[in-house]
């Protein structure tokens, strides 16, 4: 059974990657000439990505690169005063089994677990899928595939190409996500920086690894702003304009826009398609049922809906319409309590009044304070909160092979 996977970034390789160890026979096609390392964010894997992880061999790997980050340094907008933070009382009242990794660092892992079993078609694109599975492509000739999977992200083509008008079904949740890459001499490792004001944070962070740090910067917006998601003059200025006069330091990670080798721009919105199938075709990760960036845990939801998507294909021996079924049905309850945990996330961490503001330091300093044992103990109680990831259950598919 031949399955064309779109997308080489987070989802598409650990699908790849299962659906190679269950029998079927991948292509993978990426828009970039090469994988992508575009400077970007870190990325939470939480409990369930965790295991998937050890059952690919890739967890040491992935544990040798994480980002390190133990402390934070907040400053309240205003406030000369800063408070500090011990972010690994913060993860551990979130995870019992948590990972801060740099996506293009974890992006590369997946994409080495079997690249010599995959074949990969890097800088070319869909431009067209017939009902019986013909693939027309930009560059390399026109191929028929069994199973099409979109895992392109959230601005999805295989998605626009077959939903149409649904492909568009977005939510916007108030806020914008920017990530610039600067001078590693700006932090300390293991440290995080940050300001906080009303409707707007920034912070800045490294890691022992890297050459640079990443400054990151969330905004709120009553509406949603004008602008190409590929213009990135017109990002830049909007991201000026959201923090003009917020602290010098701010004021110094902002000048390096100008300069930077390595800049994102994104509206925080959620994709609001509730069927991720149609025919051959369906969707997985970000390209249906994205969260919200920075917000929604979607990294770790991508990697779980990868490896049931892979795991279900391979207990419907490959029937893909039994497959797709399932595979909708098992991952229906995470992705609808992760949209409501988004979207109150997105109003916590971006504050929109003083007194949001005193309750987000407030309240990361107290668990900053509490014993771990008793901040995790009070975390457990809530499932569908901080503790949401964790409680996600991952599936056997052992001896599902086709």
């Amino acid at each position: 059974m031949r399955i064309l996977v779109s997308g080489a970034s987070i989802a598409g390789p650990v699908l790849a990657y299962w659906l190679t160890r269950h029998g079927f026979d991948v292509t993978v096609v990426e828009r970039a000439p090469t994988l992508r390392k575009t400077g970007g964010h870190a990325v939470d894997l939480f409990r369930p990505a965790m295991e998937i992880s050890a059952k690919m061999g890739v967890l040491p790997r992935i544990e040798a690169l994480a980002t390190g980050t133990s402390r934070l340094t907040m400053y309240r907008e205003g406030r000369p005063r800063p408070t500090e933070i011990d972010l690994t009382k913060i993860y551990g009242a979130s995870s019992d089994r948590h990972v801060e990794i740099m996506r293009d660092d974890l992006s590369e892992i997946y994409y080495d677990a079997a690249r010599d079993d995959v074949e990969y078609l890097f800088g070319d694109s869909i431009t067209a899928i017939d009902h019986g599975g013909e693939v027309t492509f930009e560059r390399a000739p026109a191929r028929r595939f069994d199973v099409i999977v979109g895992a392109d992200g959230l601005h999805s083509n295989v998605r626009r190409l077959v939903f149409g008008d649904e492909a568009g079904l977005t939510r916007f949740i108030g806020g914008y996500l920017a990530v610039v890459s600067a001078p590693k001499a700006l932090v300390n490792d293991a440290e995080m920086v940050g300001h906080v004001g009303v409707g707007r944070v920034a912070a800045i962070y490294t890691a022992r690894h890297l050459d640079d740090a990443r400054a990151v910067f969330l905004f709120r917006s009553k509406q949603e702003l004008d602008y190409d998601h590929r213009d990135s003059l017109r990002q830049k200025g909007l991201l000026r304009n959201a923090f003009e006069g917020m602290h010098p330091q701010v004021d110094r990670w902002i000048g390096e826009i100008d300069r930077t080798p390595a800049f994102y721009f994104d509206a925080i919105s959620q994709l609001r398609l509730d069927i991720w199938s149609r025919r051959r075709v369906t969707l997985v990760g970000d390209a249906g049922y994205c969260p919200g960036p920075a917000v929604g845990g979607s990294t770790s939801l991508a990697v779980l809906g990868a490896y049931v998507l892979a795991g279900e294909l391979a207990r419907a021996d490959g029937d893909h319409l039994r497959a797709f079924a399932a595979y909708e049905l098992q991952m229906r309850e995470p992705v609808h309590l992760s949209r409501a945990f988004a979207r109150g996330a997105a109003k916590g961490i971006i504050p929109g009044s003083r007194a949001g503001v005193w309750a987000l330091t407030r309240g990361a300093q107290l668990v900053s304070l509490m014993p771990g044992s008793l901040s995790r103990a009070v975390a457990k109680l809530n499932t569908k909160g901080v503790r949401l990831y964790d409680s996600m259950p991952v599936p056997d598919y052992t001896g599902a092979d086709v």
